[in-house]
């Protein structure tokens, strides 16, 4: 689970990156896909038993 976990958090932290930089350019469709791939990286979190948002 280490790898795992390990992946799953520079995955959230580079996505929400990415929506941060999104919203501050004015950019809605691309907030708005990574808005939907944050949502699907805590939810395959939650289903391995990790807090999304202590990752």
């Amino acid at each position: 689970m280490g790898e795992f976990l390990a992946e799953i958090r520079v995955r959230i932290n580079e996505t929400y990156t990415s929506l941060q930089a999104a919203q501050a350019a004015g950019d809605e469709f691309l907030a708005d896909a990574h808005a939907s791939e944050l949502e699907d990286l805590h939810r395959i979190a939650a289903r391995h038993g990790i807090d999304p948002h202590g990752v």
